[in-house]
């Protein structure tokens, strides 16, 4: 994938925001889905698998990922990103090519802010699998400006654009299984507290 989006000024990025705000909060879609079979090459799907051990099958994270444990292993709190698909299309230039540019792996219509998917929320994607949020911050790197331009990226690390987490987040697999695109986002409820022995 070598598409070359047009980068969006501050200005243009910032009218794009009541749009995102409006994704859903409980129940979105699933838009797209990339995985990474090395450095610097994406391939769009039209489903895929996910397992607590490899990771989504045909990416690149349990092989070669830039974060590991102690033990060499790739973090499973990192094993997917995600990003928000009403950002992502508008600093892309709605081309799905250069939507694959942004190295995440499932695009959705869906609200990841903070405060609708704060660090441990679990997200449902289709009928069995299950995606922890991770604390692991995502940012943009070098490969980003490149790509979106400089504006986009102080953009979606902003204030603003982490509040939102703009640039994404990452999470771990806890129920595998496959997925496909069109398929339902779900927030899983917090089960409620234990009540104390009276």
């Amino acid at each position: 994938m070598n598409a070359s989006p047009v980068h969006l000024s501050t200005e243009e990025l910032e009218q794009t925001m009541s749009e995102v705000l409006a994704s859903p909060t409980d129940e979105g879609t699933l838009r797209a889905i990339f995985v990474r079979p090395s450095e610097d090459e994406r391939r769009s799907l039209d489903e895929a698998e996910l397992s607590q051990e490899t990771g989504i099958v045909g990416d690149r994270w349990v092989d070669d990922h830039w974060q590991r444990l102690p033990d060499g292993s790739s973090d499973p709190d990192t094993q997917v990103s995600l990003m928000n698909a009403r950002i992502l299309e508008q600093i892309s230039g709605g081309s799905h090519e250069a939507m694959g540019l942004a190295g995440d792996n499932l695009i959705v219509d869906f609200d990841l802010s903070e405060e609708n998917l704060p660090a441990g929320s679990l997200l449902k994607i289709g009928a069995d699998v299950v995606i922890e949020i991770s604390q692991q911050p995502h940012t943009g790197c070098r490969k980003f400006v490149q790509r979106y331009g400089k504006a986009a990226q102080q953009f979606v690390n902003s204030e603003l654009g982490k509040k939102h987490h703009l640039r994404g987040v990452l999470g771990k697999i806890v129920g595998a299984g496959p997925i496909r695109i069109g398929d339902k986002v779900r927030k899983v409820p917090s089960p409620p507290p234990l009540k104390g022995r009276g």
